[in-house]
């Protein structure tokens, strides 16, 4: 593991997410799945998110639409909020919603936007 990536990695995961949600993916890790835990922070979060190409808004707004489309109810929720936390407005959420909905299938807009409303209750939003 290269430990310089995954400080940067944990750094955006835990601007991103929270620090609640990250601190208990990592200290629920056990032997079995730490590795994907280390994984995930080192190259999703470190070596993708942590590159300048793109802005975090644009990257939440890019996971919005293939979580849904891969049908991820748990990861969706956890990117909407990460969505409005890098500054994704509600209005552009249904944007990429909709465009789900043409590209991906109508039931994965339905439920995307299902979960989409539950996460904006809880948020106040």
């Amino acid at each position: 593991m290269n430990k310089d990536m995954y400080d940067k990695g944990l750094a955006v995961r835990r601007a991103v997410l929270g620090d609640a949600y990250v601190d208990k993916a990592i200290n629920t890790a056990d032997d079995f799945n730490r590795p994907l835990q280390e994984l995930v922070t080192e190259y999703c979060w470190g070596a993708v998110w942590g590159r300048e190409g793109l802005p975090r808004k644009t990257r939440s707004m890019l996971n919005l639409a293939m979580i849904s489309i891969l049908n991820r109810p748990h990861e969706l929720r956890a990117h909407i909020r990460g969505a409005l936390t890098n500054g994704v407005s509600k209005e552009e959420i249904t944007e990429v919603f909709l465009q789900v909905a043409i590209y991906g299938g109508v039931p994965c807009a339905v439920d995307s936007f299902r979960i989409a409303r539950e996460e904006f209750a809880q948020e106040g939003k």
